[in-house]
């Protein structure tokens, strides 16, 4: 178990203005696929506002409480601003889109990448194991959609047989792989997770594209849950 953060320490975790704006844009990503959601389903205003915010910070806020940490958007209320400006343009917007679904599985593909990527590094920077980083990533990449698409009524992307958590999985090792071993031969530290997040969306699009899946457990012919009577 991680000893909790001294000040200094948690200091050391806020992230660096590019990074932060990095957050933002992901935030910003993730809500506009709430949204379109909510666009799919005829909703409201408020509707498109609900479901873009819970999208927009939900897998961010479980990986904070995970980590024993106050959710970012409670000291940083832009980031629920974001949430409500991306989720009101998409209520303007989503019209002009020839197909919704299409345009919310690609930008949930941008957002999964960057949130995968912006997890992995929070946990590893509070000095978690690197498997450890590696699930608050996956985390914070698909439960804000996950929460979504079952709020929607929707079947949830990460259920889908194409890759989804397998990508955000190829985000966090990636990150960790690059910051580990290439950045201390003399490349910026931003290698790292623009490296991660390049890896995850190109796993994510060739899914997309060429319907790549990991393989699904089939059903024997013969029953194996024991005699039935």
């Amino acid at each position: 178990m991680v000893p909790p953060l001294d000040p200094v320490a948690l200091a050391a975790v806020a992230l660096p203005p590019v990074l932060w704006a990095v957050d933002m844009v992901a935030v910003a990503v993730f809500a506009i696929s709430g949204a379109l959601v909510a666009a799919r389903r005829e909703m409201d205003p408020i509707g498109f506002i609900f479901l873009g915010t819970v999208t927009g910070i939900g897998g961010g806020t479980f990986r904070d409480l995970v980590l024993g940490v106050p959710p970012i958007w409670l000291g940083e209320p832009l980031y629920l601003w974001v949430c409500v400006i991306a989720s009101l343009a998409t209520f303007w917007g989503a019209r002009l889109l020839s197909s919704r679904y299409r345009a919310l599985v690609w930008i949930d593909a941008v957002g999964m990448a960057m949130f995968a990527v912006a997890g992995t590094q929070k946990s590893a920077l509070m000095g978690y194991d690197p498997i450890v980083s590696i699930l608050m990533g996956v985390m914070t990449a698909t439960l804000g959609g996950l929460v979504r698409d079952v709020l929607a009524g929707e079947r949830p992307l990460l259920f889908h047989r194409e890759i989804y958590a397998t990508a955000a999985i190829v985000a966090g090792s990636g990150y960790l792989l690059i910051n580990a071993f290439v950045v201390p031969h003399g490349l910026p530290p931003q290698t790292a997770p623009a490296g991660g997040f390049i890896l995850a969306f190109l796993t994510r699009a060739a899914a997309i594209r060429f319907g790549l899946s990991m393989p699904n457990y089939k059903r024997p012919n013969t029953p194996l849950d024991g005699p039935t009577g």
